[in-house]
C-alpha cells in the first residue's frame, strides 16, 4: 500500500513579515512614547515652577514656618514653584487617625524644597509619597520622629514637622533630616554621599566629610558636645542628614567650628543660610 505524503504549501511571505514588521514598529514606538511622556511631564514642571502660587500660601508660612518672611523675592519665588512640583507629583497619606490638610502639605514641601534652592536638581525623582502621623510613632519598639525609605517613601510626625519648623534655631528639624536622607539615597546608596555632578568634587568631599565624621564620633565617645547633634556619629548617612540640619539652622556657629564642612555643604546646596539670620 503507498502512502501518499499531502502536500504543504510554503508559508505565506505576508504571515512571516506581519509579526517582524509588528515587533519592530513596537520596539520603535515604545522609546518614542517614553521619551513625549518625559518631555510632556518636563513641560508641565516647567509650567509649574513659573506659575504664580496661591495667594493665601505665603500667610500660612508666616504662620508655620515664619523664617520664610527672610528669603529674598528671588529665593521665595522659586520656592513656590518647587512646591508646586513637589503637590502635584507627591502623594500624601495620613497615618494613626490623623486627617491630612493643606496647611500639613504646605508646611512640609516648603521644608523639602529648600533643600533644593537655587540647584537645578528634580524635585525628588525617587519619592511618591509622605506618611504623616499626628505625633511620634513606633516601629516595633522604638520610638520615631521620621524615617526615609528608599522605596519611596517619606514618614513623618506632623508635631515634629511642625515644631522644626517654628524653631529655626535650635538646629533640629525632622523634615530637613529626612529628606536630606532622599537626597542621599537618589543614587540608590544611603552612604552620606549625595549626588555631587562633578567628578572632582567627590574626593574632596570624602576627605571633609570622613575626617569631620570621625571627629563627631571621637568627641561623641568622650562625652563631648558639638554644634552638630551627636546622633550624626550613628554612620555616615546620619552625618549627611544631621549637619544638614546643622547647615540651614546653625550656619554661623557650623561655619566658626567647621568652616571646611561648611564650604562643602554651601558648594552642595548652593545657598548660604547666613543671609536668613
Amino acid at each position: 500500500m503507498y502512502m501518499v505524503t499531502p502536500f504543504c504549501w510554503p508559508p505565506s511571505i505576508e504571515l512571516i513579515m506581519f509579526p517582524l514588521l509588528l515587533l519592530i514598529l513596537i520596539l520603535l514606538l515604545v522609546p518614542a512614547v517614553f521619551v513625549l511622556q518625559r518631555k510632556v511631564k518636563q513641560q508641565r514642571r516647567e509650567q509649574l515652577m513659573q506659575s504664580p502660587p496661591p495667594g493665601h500660601w505665603f500667610g500660612t508660612l508666616k504662620k508655620t514656618l515664619p523664617m520664610v518672611k527672610k528669603l529674598s523675592s528671588n529665593h521665595w519665588k522659586q520656592l513656590a514653584g518647587l512646591m508646586q512640583v513637589f503637590l502635584a507629583e507627591k502623594k500624601f497619606e495620613g497615618c494613626g487617625g490623623l486627617e491630612v490638610t493643606e496647611e500639613m502639605k504646605v508646611t512640609v514641601a516648603a521644608q523639602a524644597c529648600m533643600l533644593l534652592l537655587g540647584r537645578n536638581a528634580q524635585v525628588y525623582p525617587r519619592l511618591k509619597t509622605v506618611l504623616l502621623y499626628p505625633h511620634t510613632y513606633t516601629d516595633g519598639e522604638a520610638a520615631r520622629l521620621g524615617e526615609s525609605w528608599n522605596t519611596g517613601a517619606v514618614v513623618l510626625s506632623w508635631d515634629s514637622v511642625k515644631g522644626g519648623a517654628r524653631n529655626f534655631k535650635d538646629g533640629h528639624n525632622v523634615t530637613f533630616h529626612e529628606f536630606a536622607h532622599q537626597l542621599d539615597q537618589e543614587d540608590g546608596v544611603a552612604d552620606g554621599v549625595p549626588i555631587l555632578g562633578e567628578n572632582n568634587a567627590y574626593q574632596t568631599w570624602a576627605r571633609v566629610f570622613r575626617h569631620e565624621f570621625e571627629h563627631l564620633v571621637e568627641e561623641t565617645d568622650r562625652g563631648h558636645k558639638d554644634v552638630m547633634d551627636a546622633y550624626g556619629a550613628t554612620n555616615p548617612a546620619e552625618f549627611f542628614a544631621v549637619v544638614t540640619e546643622t547647615f540651614f539652622e546653625k550656619p554661623r556657629q557650623l561655619k566658626n567650628k567647621h568652616p571646611e564642612l561648611f564650604e562643602r555643604l554651601r558648594n552642595y546646596y548652593k545657598v548660604d543660610p547666613e543671609e536668613w539670620i
